[in-house]
């Protein structure tokens, strides 16, 4: 096995692996009520997005590149490639523009949370968002995972 063969199911083992736990975690938090133990899981979910998801993306994202240029993969007209880095990149919209945004403002309504003890509406709001669109940016992956393997088209 090549070495960037080895670094994309590295980074892609590290990246679905993180945002699949990282749901798993939350949902099992919320479900709790304890305002102290989300707001410090939601914290960690968003540390561990900077620790495994984007060191995972940029190992997706480098390897894979590098890999297509040496196999002599088209990256233009339709195909697996092209339909994966589309996904890849509406993938990248959504956590830049609604997962991590939610994750901020669950930061801050948890925190808020804690001094009166009461889960705010404001909180499970945001978190409302991030499972929503959460499930959507981890579907995506997993069917350029899907793409990556049977390289159907």
């Amino acid at each position: 096995m090549s070495l960037l063969l080895f670094l994309h199911l590295f980074g892609a083992v590290i990246f679905l692996g993180n945002i699949i736990t990282a749901a798993f975690w939350k949902i099992r938090t919320d479900i709790k009520g304890d305002p102290a133990f989300i707001h410090n899981t939601v914290k960690n979910v968003m540390l561990a997005d900077f620790i495994f998801t984007l060191p995972g993306l940029i190992l997706i994202i480098v390897s894979g590149n590098l890999m297509a240029v040496q196999a002599g993969y088209s990256m233009y007209g339709f195909n697996w490639l092209t339909l994966s880095l589309i996904l890849f990149s509406l993938t990248g919209i959504l956590w830049l523009t609604v997962l991590l945004p939610a994750q901020r403002s669950m930061i801050r309504h948890s925190a808020q949370s804690i001094e009166t003890g009461i889960i705010s509406k404001a909180y499970r709001k945001a978190s409302l968002y991030w499972a929503i669109f959460g499930i959507t940016a981890t579907l995506l992956p997993v069917i350029i995972l899907y793409f990556m393997i049977t390289k159907g088209f």
